[in-house]
């Protein structure tokens, strides 16, 4: 959404944190739209434009479809609250955002799930098939990383970071799926993609019969054209799809999330 469809900007706040609150919440009742969530679990998180080392997070305690752009926690690159709230934080909530938002200039964004389909495959030893159309053009921009225990442990965010690279995309072996972006957008439709991608693989498995082989010649020019589809200027740039994304939350009900 933008400012002008009618939410009214706070006295006290930036016309740019109040859009990006906006969008951040929107992101959260998408989330619950598509059904990604994990009670209050997992995180959200995106920079204050203008605001440094400062971001927002969900607060602990609230579900993804109660998310508000007011109701947001402001917290420093430390991981700690900044002002008031009526929800504690969650410690878990910032070990891995805080690493990948500090580690590049460029990740203002960054979404972490614990989905039904995500999880399912990142405890496949084998990971992500070359099986799909879906896959194959989303596995130029896929790293994975192993799982350390629940993310509680600063020590193992250098290796949060090295995983993660220079793709947009992160599966968390035996825990479930992260992405990230310079916007909300972006970081949102790379979700949607890894997830797709998993639910497809999911389902072919559970059809029972042999999957149909693709010849690498094949995948790696799907691959190949996926970095160009996607990647910055290409037809369908991840991101393009924000706008309707909003117009489909506003339409499903869960669009009061600008207050």
């Amino acid at each position: 959404m933008t400012l002008s469809t009618g939410a009214r900007v706070p006295a006290d706040m930036e016309a740019a944190e109040w859009q990006a609150r906006c969008d951040l919440a929107a992101a959260y009742r998408l989330a619950a739209l598509y059904g990604w969530t994990d009670l209050n679990n997992t995180h959200f998180s995106l920079r204050i434009p203008g605001r440094g080392d400062e971001f927002l997070l969900n607060p602990f305690g609230m579900l993804f479809d109660e998310i508000t752009a007011s109701s947001l926690i402001r917290v420093n690159r430390d991981g700690e609250v900044i002002g008031s709230s009526d929800y504690p934080l969650n410690p878990a909530g910032f070990v891995i955002h805080g690493a990948i938002h500090l580690s590049d200039e460029r990740h203002h964004c960054v979404l972490h799930t614990h989905s039904r389909f995500g999880t399912a495959v990142s405890m496949q030893r084998q990971g992500l098939l070359p099986a799909s159309q879906k896959a194959l053009t989303i596995s130029g921009w896929l790293g994975y990383h192993d799982f350390e225990g629940p993310a509680l442990d600063a020590s193992e965010q250098p290796r949060i970071v090295r995983d993660l690279g220079e793709n947009r995309i992160l599966i968390l072996r035996n825990h479930g799926l992260l992405t990230v972006g310079q916007t909300v957008g972006e970081a949102f439709v790379w979700m949607y993609r890894i997830e797709t991608a998993c639910r497809q693989q999911i389902d072919a498995l559970a059809g029972g019969s042999e999957l149909m082989p693709i010849s690498p010649q094949t995948r790696e020019k799907s691959v190949r054209q996926g970095r160009a589809m996607y990647g910055k200027g290409g037809f369908i740039e991840a991101g393009r799809e924000w706008p309707a994304l909003l117009r489909q939350l506003d339409r499903s009900g869960l669009g009061d999330f600008a207050r």
